[in-house]
């Protein structure tokens, strides 16, 4: 079984578009998504393009060229998730591509808490509740908090809470935490 799937690519800082490069030289299909961003120099603004997710590329590979690809210089290993090295879902890499292709400058934001974790309110008028997040936006997240019978949602910031069980999809999804194992 030598399916195609996208996995992450961990790199060394700075070398994503030399790495996207250099696979595409050897044959591997890749993607490196890159970000239009707006810089303002003193006498000037100019557009330039850099890496949206510093030090990762995208490698669609069947697990068969897995070995090979840690060979490529400026490869420091895949990105693991649970052990394995993470397969990153085809309409994860196609919503990247559509998103970058009708927005610039864009933002990434790394987030504590993930829609589905069970949590508990540290601060605040509602400390110590526990309940489980419904949503994440910008530095809010929206809290199912359940008690007396009733389900209440409250908008609480995210440094107020602690994570204390995570869900694990059946699909790893990239919105999880990434690490990569040297």
């Amino acid at each position: 079984m030598n399916e195609k799937k996208w996995f992450a690519l961990y790199t060394r800082a700075r070398w994503e578009k030399k790495v996207s490069e250099i696979l595409t030289r050897k044959k591997f299909e890749n993607y490196c998504p890159i970000n239009k961003v707006v810089r303002q120099w003193s006498d000037r603004k100019k557009v330039v393009h850099e890496p949206l997710f510093t030090s990762y590329v995208f490698v669609r590979v069947s697990e068969f060229d897995i070995t090979p690809l840690r060979q490529i210089q400026g490869v420091i290993n895949f990105v693991y998730w649970l052990g394995k090295p993470a397969v990153v879902r085809d309409s994860d890499i196609e919503t990247i591509k559509d998103f970058l292709a009708g927005h610039v400058n864009i933002k990434l934001e790394k987030t504590p808490v993930n829609a589905n974790d069970k949590v508990r309110v540290l601060s605040g008028p509602l400390m110590e509740l526990e309940g489980e997040v419904l949503s994440v936006k910008s530095r809010t997240v929206r809290v199912a908090l359940p008690s007396l019978g009733y389900l209440m949602f409250a908008e609480v910031e995210t440094e107020n809470l602690k994570v204390i069980s995570r869900v694990i999809p059946a699909a790893v999804n990239m919105s999880y935490p990434l690490y990569a194992i040297r």
